[in-house]
């Protein structure tokens, strides 16, 4: 594999984590809006799981760089890079709205 190719199977797998990420984070408001706040937290759950993926993965890339290896920087490693923070600021949000939800059905 060059490096160009394992430059772009870094960037394209912290994209489709993170995409995971936001996705399950997403279902996990839609569940809590509907009072199910056990599916909700399994959705969270599947969330943080896909972000300690792509966590990982962006561990490699450091990695490499650190080591000497430069990473090739391209429109789609930043892309990559923000898909990423993205997801990481939408699970966090998510667990907000949740725990607010949890707040209006008591008050009910």
């Amino acid at each position: 594999m060059t490096e160009q190719e394992r430059d772009l199977e870094f960037a394209m797998s912290l994209i489709a984590y993170s995409g995971d990420a936001k996705s399950h984070a997403m279902e996990a408001i839609i569940a809590s809006k509907k009072g199910y706040f056990k599916e909700a937290q399994q959705k969270l759950e599947q969330a943080e799981s896909s972000l300690l993926e792509a966590h990982h993965i962006q561990t490699k890339m450091l990695s490499k760089e650190a080591q000497g290896e430069n990473i090739t920087m391209t429109l789609l490693t930043v892309h990559s890079q923000d898909h990423l923070m993205t997801a990481i600021t939408f699970k966090d949000i998510a667990q907000e709205m949740i725990d607010l939800y949890k707040i209006v059905e008591k008050s009910l």
